[in-house]
C-alpha cells in the first residue's frame, strides 16, 4: 500500500505539474488531489476517516509552517517529509529514485531563493490555513494547541540560525562604531543552535519539525471546535459562480492526468481503513461534521471538451517509468498495468 502510494506521489507528469509556476488553489482542489492520493492503492476510506485524516495532516503540516524559527526551514521541514518517505521505500530501488529525483528538484529550485522568498512563501502558506482551527488530541496534550485551536507558540528553545540569543542592545555611531551596550532580561529561556541543518540530499537536518510525531504511542482525535465552526461558516464558499472556476477545473484536470490510481480487481479485493476506534463513532462523525468543514469530491469529467480530451491522452500515454523492474516483481507492482481503466 505505501509503495502504491509513494509511486503515485512522486509520479514524474504529476511532480512536473506541481513544480510548474502557478497560482495557489483552493482548500477543494487540495481536497481532490488528496482524496485522489489516499486512494491510489488498494486501501479504501470512508468519508469520515477521510475527513479526520485530511484534518491531520493540515493541522500537522499548519504547526510546522507556524514554528518554523526562520521562512527557510521550510525546506528542512520538507526534507524531514522526504527523508521519512525514503524510509518506507528503502527496499524498492524504483521508488527511491523516483523520491531521489524530487529531493534533486526542491533542491535545484529553492535553494537560491532569498530570504525575503522565502518569507512570501511561508506567509502565502498561512493565510491558506488561517482558517483552520482542528483540535488533535496529540497537540492538546502537548500543550501546544489551545482548547479553541490556536496553536501556542513557545517563548524558550532554540534560536533561528544565524542570530544571537536576545537580551543584548547593541548601540552605534555614525560610524558603525560600537559605543553603548545595554542588557536586558528575557521572559524566555533561548539556546544558540550547535549548527545549521543539512540542504542537500542527505544530512542532519537538525530541525525535528516535520518528523514523526506519533513515536511516543498515544491515542490521537480530531475535534472541531466551536470556533471553527463559526469561521467556517464565515469562510462558506460563495454561491456565485467563481470567473476562474473553469481554469482551476482545468488545472485539476492536468494534475489529475498524472496520478495512477490503484483499483482492486482480481484477488485484490482491498481493504478499508477506519481512523476511529468503531464503527459507530466513525459514523457518528460523519454525521456531527459540520457541512462547511466537509469537502465533496469533484469529479472532472473532460470527454465533453476535444481540446482537453486530448491533453489528457496525451498526459496518460506519457506515463511512464523508467526505472527497470526485477524480473520476479510481485503481484500488483505495476501501477501502469493496471491503470488503464484511468
Amino acid at each position: 500500500v505505501m509503495n502504491d502510494i509513494i509511486t503515485t506521489m512522486f509520479n514524474k507528469k504529476f511532480m512536473e505539474e506541481l513544480f510548474k509556476p502557478q497560482e495557489l488553489y483552493s482548500k477543494k482542489a487540495l481536497r481532490t488531489v488528496y482524496d485522489r492520493l489516499a486512494h491510489a492503492s488498494i486501501m479504501r476510506l470512508n468519508q469520515a476517516s477521510m475527513d479526520k485524516l485530511y484534518d491531520l495532516m493540515t493541522m500537522a503540516f499548519k504547526y510546522q509552517v507556524l514554528l518554523c524559527p526562520r521562512p527557510k526551514d521550510i525546506l528542512l521541514v520538507t526534507f524531514n517529509h522526504l527523508d521519512a518517505i525514503k524510509d518506507f521505500v528503502r527496499d524498492s530501488p524504483g521508488i527511491l529514485n523516483q523520491v531521489d529525483e524530487t529531493f534533486r528538484q526542491l533542491i535545484e529550485t529553492y535553494s537560491c531563493l532569498s530570504a525575503g522568498e522565502f518569507q512570501l512563501i511561508r506567509q502565502t502558506l498561512l493565510i491558506f490555513f488561517q482558517d483552520m482551527h482542528i483540535r488533535v488530541s496529540i497537540f492538546l496534550k502537548d500543550k501546544v494547541q489551545n482548547s479553541n485551536g490556536h496553536f501556542v507558540l513557545p517563548i524558550s528553545g532554540s534560536v533561528p540560525w544565524g542570530t544571537e540569543v536576545p537580551g543584548l542592545i547593541r548601540m552605534f555611531n555614525r560610524n558603525g562604531d560600537e559605543v553603548k551596550r545595554t542588557e536586558f532580561t528575557t521572559d524566555g529561556n533561548y539556546v544558540t543552535p550547535q549548527r545549521e541543518g543539512s540542504f542537500d540530499l542527505y544530512g542532519d537536518r537538525v530541525l525535528k519539525l516535520g518528523t514523526n510525531m506519533y513515536s511516543v504511542s498515544r491515542p490521537v482525535e480530531t475535534h472541531t471546535s466551536g470556533s471553527s465552526k463559526n469561521l467556517a461558516s464565515h469562510a462558506k464558499e460563495n454561491i456565485t459562480p467563481n470567473p476562474l472556476a473553469k481554469e482551476e477545473l482545468n488545472f485539476l484536470a492536468r494534475l489529475l492526468g498524472g496520478l495512477e490510481v490503484k483499483k482492486p480487481g482480481g484477488s485484490e479485493t482491498g481493504f478499508r481503513l477506519n481512523l476511529f476506534t468503531t464503527d459507530e463513532e466513525e459514523e457518528h462523525a460523519a454525521l456531527t461534521r459540520p457541512e462547511e468543514l466537509s469537502y465533496k469530491v469533484i469529479n472532472i469529467e473532460a470527454t465533453q471538451e476535444p481540446g482537453r480530451r486530448a491533453e489528457l491522452s496525451r498526459i496518460l500515454g506519457e506515463l511512464e517509468v523508467a526505472e527497470p523492474r526485477p524480473a520476479s516483481s510481485g503481484k500488483g507492482e505495476d501501477l501502469l498495468a493496471l491503470m488503464d481503466g484511468l
